[in-house]
């Protein structure tokens, strides 16, 4: 999907440049960064394809101490300790 899109001239000469231009989208005010196509192209060949779901088993190994940890019991609880939480 290819869309125009208006730069000032120092956005301009920034992509020139390679650098990265960070941009708002003004209907849903989602911060974005715009990088020139090559530039983008070079920073994917350094990053491995990643499945997020692939993670799963590791961080769950990673975290298991901190998960069972006696404390995380308030964690869990922690809806009915809030403040303004209503009695269970």
């Amino acid at each position: 999907m290819s869309e125009s899109l208006h730069l000032s001239t120092e956005h301009r000469q920034a992509l020139q440049q390679g650098q990265p231009v960070s941009v708002t989208e003004m209907a849903t005010q989602i911060e974005c960064v715009v990088l020139r196509a090559d530039v983008f192209e070079q920073i994917r060949k350094l990053l491995p394809e990643f499945n997020p779901p692939e993670a799963y088993p590791a961080l769950d190994e990673v975290m298991r101490e901190g998960w069972s940890h006696p404390q995380m019991a308030d964690y869990d609880d922690y809806e009915s300790r809030k403040p303004d939480a209503a009695p269970r």
